[in-house]
């Protein structure tokens, strides 16, 4: 449970990140930065198909060119079992084995078809041009209508709709079906004051990592493989490597490299297979590296969506039912968030009777993944897009229409249990106070508001504090560092120690040094590492006093623990006080080293809501939209480091906006990519935006020591809706289709 209230020393300020001087300064090691002596480079030789059969591969004349000492296919990968796989999107091992190197089909353009290794990058890229594959060229759908129409090429012919029931008798594109019925929808928006909705269209987005994926393997002389990795999760890579190769875990030992960017795109695999697969034939290590046209074109985006929704409200705002029906496109595979989507589409709104139907669709695009939040953006753009539409009918302020419906402790939340401590009401309440929502808008600017919401996950972690010999504090976890994690386990330890921050240092180990810990995702790291940290350093403190009872002659439950140090309370060590660093000093000689390494899989994690406020200033002429002042309002339970929770909250509404504005995949009749690069897939940059305003509402989470919940996911779900209010109202007709450019807004948007 939570402390009573009172000041932290540590939690809640501000200290410098412990791997921060490094990463500014270009010390950091990250994956295309790391070799070893005797590494090959690999190369991977792509379907420049959308759909085609591979009637065969002949790779003799790459093994000839001289340099060359691998050359793998899928017929070197063996058969992976179909078994579900946790992560932060639902996926099969078997799939995830396929997506890694194609076997009897290219299922889209980019897909692997067969990789090298050779002595240096020039003579691997040469070698490619000289693997000749027969293939036979199929039908291809790249969007949900032809993918889902009554002729169209079928991707997997084993692939039964799941969730139907009976089980379809065919095979379809129709990848899952997910429902949830409540009450009667229809009969309450049929006696609905006001009803909102319409058909909403998003298309596949990238998360916009700047580092690349890259890896390097390597096979000791024992037969224990070895990989260097930039992902979310080592223990994730250990497991789908194995899983993928036939390997036992036990052998494979991930090392974790610093990551540039990840945002849920790096929570699965694309090359580490590959490149332990061509070390194995090599006898030599070696690396693969993605150039930026792969990365769009072979690794995951967000689901593109079709929503069709309709919102009912009586004549006072009271939301009365909702009916929705929405499609993803999962890609070449399935798991494309369809089941979070229906549960967040209506989670911070009471809303008596609700039909939510969900599908995820197989396509000829690459496979998906998660962007942070997976599956939430979408949905809530539909619904939020209908709020505004009901608050503009019945002439109620929009922050007033959500705040009459908005879910509080203790009501139902989609699961269908009770809500526990959460804080949309009070995000809405300061939302509605915030000076911005009240500043007048310049001429020709338009203002909008938009919620949304992320469950947030604990899951499994592991973590060890250890005492150096003059009291300084080694943490060492499992979860990769993708947004400040460092500073939050070295000051949740300090916090627990009593210590000050700077004592504590901390590391990520590899796969071989620390117990299992689920990948960094969700927003659970510093939640569920954080519980782990925490329970290893009261472990600390508890060998701490029992040493210092040992000293003293007394009783280990006459020793205090405060400050840092063992204070005596009772008989003849009563005023005595031993420091931490003095323990350590003669723990030599007083039972040995102090340390802890703990193991937890903590429930009590809670969802987090936002709301966000967005003006924007439309150019009639030419339909350009510039966002010209931007506020995210955030419960983040406690904060602690809220310098990172701030930028967490600036980071995702940039993306969301990118994603509203800019951001989409475009494919070309023939199936390939047109815009595989930064200079045409147009992210944000500074100049695009204002400086984003952050409130962290400050509603402790009880289940955790320091109040934490999850804050990395909320921020990306209600900028998409925000961002469309402000220019729906400033068009004169709705914005349902995203992403609005210029020529979307004159021409495309629904009266």
């Amino acid at each position: 449970m939570n402390p009573p209230e009172q000041s932290f020393r540590v939690v809640g300020t501000r200290p410098v990140r412990p791997d921060g001087a490094d990463k500014v300064t270009g010390r950091a090691l990250y994956g295309t930065d790391f070799a070893l002596a005797g590494m090959l480079h690999g190369a991977v030789l792509r379907s420049p198909h959308a759909h085609a059969r591979i009637r065969g591969i002949d790779a003799s004349r790459a093994l000839a060119l001289p340099g060359v000492k691998a050359v793998v296919t899928g017929a070197d990968f063996p058969e992976a079992a179909s078994v579900a796989i946790a992560g932060e999107s639902a996926a099969n091992l078997r799939d995830i084995a396929r997506n890694v190197m194609a076997r009897d089909k290219a299922l889209y353009e980019g897909h692997a078809v067969a990789a090298v290794a050779a002595t240096s990058p020039a003579i691997a890229r040469a070698a490619l041009a000289l693997i000749a594959v027969d293939y036979e060229v199929l039908p291809h759908a790249t969007s949900i209508a032809a993918a889902i129409a009554p002729d169209a090429p079928l991707l997997h012919d084993d692939l039964f709709t799941p969730g139907l029931k009976p089980r379809p008798e065919t095979p379809s594109n129709l990848a899952l079906h997910v429902a949830i019925d409540t009450g009667d929808a229809a009969a309450a928006l049929a006696g609905a004051a006001a009803v909102a909705g319409g058909h909403y269209t998003t298309q596949p987005v990238h998360q916009g990592y700047i580092e690349p994926h890259a890896c390097v393997a390597q096979w000791n002389a024992d037969g224990q493989a070895q990989i260097w990795a930039s992902s979310q999760g080592a223990f994730m890579i250990r497991s789908l490597v194995a899983g993928a190769l036939g390997l036992k875990q036990a052998d494979i030992r991930v090392t974790p490299l610093e990551i540039g960017g990840g945002f849920g795109g790096k929570t699965t695999v694309y090359l580490e297979p590959v490149a332990l697969q061509l070390a194995r034939q090599a006898g030599r290590p070696v690396r693969l590296e993605m150039s930026r046209s792969e990365v769009f074109r072979a690794t995951g985006p967000a689901p593109g969506a079709v929503i069709d929704i309709r919102l009912g409200a009586d004549k006072d705002g009271m939301l009365v039912g909702a009916e929705m029906t929405f499609h993803y496109t999962a890609g070449a595979f399935p798991g494309a968030a369809a089941h979070p989507a229906a549960l967040l589409a209506l989670a911070g709104y009471k809303v008596p009777n609700r039909k939510i139907t969900g599908w995820e669709v197989v396509c000829n695009l690459p496979s998906s993944a998660a962007y942070r939040a997976p599956g939430a953006p979408q949905v809530a753009f539909a619904v939020e897009s209908c709020l505004d539409e009901l608050a503009l009918q019945l002439g109620i302020d929009p922050i007033e229409l959500r705040l009459k419906n908005a879910v509080g402790p203790g009501d139902t939340g989609p699961m269908g249990l009770p809500h526990g401590q959460i804080g949309l009401i009070e995000c809405l309440e300061a939302a509605r106070a915030h000076p911005h929502y009240s500043a007048p808008l310049a001429p020709g600017e338009t203002r909008g508001v938009a919620a949304g919401g992320w469950a947030n996950y604990g899951g499994p972690s592991t973590a060890a504090v250890a005492l150096a010999e003059d009291g300084s504090v080694l943490v060492t976890t499992g979860s990769p560092d993708i947004g400040g994690s460092r500073a939050a386990m070295a000051m949740m330890a300090a916090e627990t120690l009593g210590v000050p921050y700077e004592t504590v240092r901390v590391t990520i180990a590899d796969t071989a040094s620390i117990g299992f810990s689920f990948l960094t995702g969700g927003s659970r790291t510093t939640f569920a590492t954080g519980h782990a940290v925490i329970a290893a350093a009261n472990q600390v403190i508890a060998t701490a006093r029992a040493r210092a009872a040992q000293i003293w002659g007394v009783a280990a439950d006459t020793v205090a623990w405060r400050d840092g140090a063992a204070h005596g309370t009772a008989g003849d060590s009563a005023g005595k006080v031993l420091t931490l660093a003095e323990i350590a000093g003669k723990a030599a000689n007083a039972g040995g080293p102090i340390s802890a390494e703990v193991g937890v899989n903590p429930a009590g994690w809670l969802p987090g809501f936002g709301v966000h406020i967005c003006d924007c200033a439309l150019d009639a002429e030419t339909g350009q939209v510039k966002v010209t002042r931007y506020t995210a309002i955030q419960d983040v339970g406690r904060a602690i480091h809220p310098a990172y929770v701030e930028g967490q909250l600036q980071g995702g509404a940039a993306q969301g906006i990118g994603w509203a504005l800019n951001e989409a995949y475009v494919y070309g009749a023939d199936g390939r990519m047109e815009n595989p690069g930064f200079l045409d897939y147009r992210v944000p940059v500074a100049s695009d935006l204002p400086m984003i305003d952050t409130v962290l509402v400050d509603k402790p989470n009880p289940d955790h020591p320091y109040g934490v919940k999850g804050v990395g996911e909320t921020p990306i779900v209600p900028p998409l809706a925000a961002v469309a209010n402000a220019v729906s109202r400033a068009a004169g007709r709705r914005q349902r289709h995203l992403p609005m450019s210029p020529e979307q807004v004159l021409l495309g948007g629904d009266a």
